[in-house]
């Protein structure tokens, strides 16, 4: 696909045209969700958030444990340690647990790890990797991939391959898909996997080779909803998690986020009539993760990616989503041309993400430091930073109690 953004005129009437068509329940839930664009009027300006935005944007912290007059006060892991666990590291040319660089991302206590491709040679060394990692890891380690099936599968040479996602919505039907992705779920889940990082909700038909693509299950929402309902189904029944992603929708633009920044200039209030049906109705389902994209949306801040953006974030939490918010790589060059790693990593957390994720674990001191350093003046609310590591405590199976004195 040629490189460039695809403005809200390019496919407005298109568009338009199927949101007509929708039945009574996605013109509820596109007028429940419209009333959102109005109001963080504030939060929309913001480009770069400060401390107060940042506070503003967070969303209510649950209660605090009640301490009976016979108990103790909790006392909360330091500092260090709740920083660690808002990350997500891959793991680069690792192949065994010890690794130095992987000795020192389980160190800092990490909450999860992702594996890529050079982090595979055989099944048992994968297998043999995962279970190392676990046993150097402080606490409960959430093991990530993707597997989208089709040309995005880092785990192909282990596990086979199979069919794009827009293939398998055209040929098969959606119990074909669940059941495939029930065998997709059972090899990762053999590898000691249990975070997929699929399957895809953005709504594109261009060209199979586009960024999103063949990546895509098609272009009207409720074919996507049905399909990627059917693939998260399917890895679910092999007890592994899915991570829907790239919210707030990847398909309105052809731009690599992965080499640069790039702008949508579609408004808020039709991304979310259409574009982001598939979201609502996989949270309003039980999704345990949303991935972040990295594309800049006019109504959501100015010169800011969606996974940096308070906005996005207040976008996301108002659709009802309860569970962990994380960003795609911060390493990619839409956020790393602007920012080091250290500092998205600290926009990310006071924006609102709950995981950011970066696919060099050699950045995981520096991004921890940079969370302490930032809590400690004040830039980023300590409540922010313990509500997103309680939610990355959830999604391992953590004792978040243990980690920061929240209900478990």
């Amino acid at each position: 696909m040629a490189s460039g953004v695809r403005t809200a005129g390019d496919c407005s009437s298109t568009y338009r045209d199927r949101v007509s068509r929708s039945g009574p329940r996605d013109v509820a839930v596109a007028a429940t969700l419209a009333t959102f664009v109005a109001l963080p009027v504030g939060l929309l300006a913001a480009t770069h958030p400060t401390a107060a935005e940042a506070a503003a944007a967070t969303p209510p912290q649950a209660s605090p444990v009640a301490v009976s007059e016979t108990t103790a006060p909790c006392v909360p892991a330091p500092l260090a340690a709740r920083a660690g666990a808002v990350l997500m590291v891959g793991l680069p040319g690792v192949t065994a647990a010890d690794d130095a660089s992987a000795r020192e991302a389980m160190a800092v206590g990490v909450s999860g790890v992702f594996l890529a491709a050079s982090n595979v040679r055989t099944a048992d060394q994968v297998r043999a990797l995962v279970t190392g990692l676990r046993a150097e890891s402080p606490r409960p380690l959430v093991v990530s991939t993707d597997a989208e099936s089709g040309r995005v599968s880092v785990l192909r040479d282990v596990i086979g391959s199979g069919p794009s996602p827009r293939r398998l919505a055209r040929q098969d039907t959606p119990a074909q898909v669940q059941a495939f992705a029930t065998d997709l779920g059972t090899k990762l889940k053999d590898l000691g996997v249990d975070l997929d990082l699929a399957p895809v909700l953005d709504l594109d038909d261009g060209p199979y080779g586009g960024v999103i693509g063949d990546r895509s299950f098609g272009t009207d929402p409720d074919r996507v909803t049905t399909y990627a309902t059917a693939f998260r189904d399917g890895l679910s029944a092999a007890g592994v998690k899915s991570a829907v992603k790239h919210f707030p929708g990847q398909g309105r633009s052809g731009a690599d986020t992965h080499i640069r920044p790039a702008t949508v200039s579609t408004p808020v209030s039709e991304l979310v009539a259409h574009d982001l049906l598939p979201f609502q109705r996989l949270i309003d389902s039980g999704a345990p993760v949303v991935m972040m994209n990295h594309l800049d949306y006019a109504d959501l801040g100015a010169d800011v990616p969606a996974s940096l953006s308070p906005a996005a974030y207040a976008l996301l939490r108002s659709m009802g989503f309860q569970g962990a918010a994380i960003t795609d790589s911060l390493g990619m060059g839409a956020v790393n041309t602007r920012w080091d790693f250290p500092e998205a990593a600290v926009r990310a957390i006071a924006a609102g993400a709950d995981g950011a994720f970066a696919t060099d674990g050699r950045q995981a001191v520096r991004m921890r430091d940079a969370i302490v350093a930032a809590v400690t003046t004040g830039r980023l609310p300590e409540a922010r930073l313990d509500e997103a590591a309680t939610r990355m405590a959830r999604l391992a199976g953590a004792d978040v109690t243990a980690l920061t004195c929240a209900q478990s």
